[in-house]
């Protein structure tokens, strides 16, 4: 199976997608190297990967109860993980992670949300905090007309499936399960202690699988 060269858009570099990688996603051109996204994470939160204590010991900004989630893959797609931490009044109550060997960045950041809500009863007060707008958008704004329409959606005038249709599904059912259940929006990599809490529980979920 061929290789796939592709430029990119940060560097400007000709860089290969592996064989393997082409064959699972035949139509997928990445827009940055993986180099470039790693040099615009460490410049972006001035760390190179904490652990969930270095987490807790280099950051105390940002909302200390909710549930907050996170998902990475390296590279996208490629080998994946999700985290997802629940915390009250800035503690731990209940943590979760895990990872793929195949995967992407859009369903390590739903699988996250899935096990959020999972933590919850239904009748709970709560918010779940996510860096990932897509999924945000996906769960409270465009899978209720998807649904409507068959689980299609519309690009241009053309019909096309949902990706990920399996999580997008149970994140969205799970959503209606829980009606009194938040989610918002949390810049990423911004600083704030428990979404790096979580993107590092992310990435020991992939080491652990």
């Amino acid at each position: 199976m061929p290789t796939r060269d592709y430029i990119c858009e940060a560097c400007g570099n000709t860089r290969t997608l592996p064989a393997q990688v082409v064959g699972k996603y035949p139509n997928w051109v990445p827009k940055r190297c993986q180099d470039c996204n790693d040099d615009g994470r460490r410049a972006s939160t001035g760390r190179d990967k904490p652990s969930t204590t270095e987490a807790l010991q280099r950051f105390t900004a940002g909302p200390k109860t909710g549930l907050f989630t996170d998902g990475f893959c390296e590279p996208n797609p490629g080998r994946g993980g999700w985290g997802a931490v629940r915390v009250t009044n800035d503690a731990v109550v209940e943590e979760r992670c895990g990872g793929e060997p195949e995967t992407t960045n859009n369903r390590m950041e739903l699988k996250a949300i899935i096990e959020a809500y999972k933590m919850l009863t239904s009748d709970e007060q709560a918010t779940i905090y996510t860096d990932s707008q897509l999924c945000l958008n996906t769960i409270t704004k465009w899978a209720v007309g998807w649904e409507r329409n068959g689980w299609v959606r519309k690009n241009g005038k053309k019909r096309e499936p949902v990706k990920n249709l399996e999580l997008v599904r149970e994140a969205y059912e799970l959503a209606q399960l829980h009606p009194s259940v938040r989610i918002e929006w949390l810049e990423g990599h911004a600083g704030n202690r428990w979404n790096e809490y979580a993107d590092a529980l992310s990435r020991k979920g992939t080491s652990d699988q």
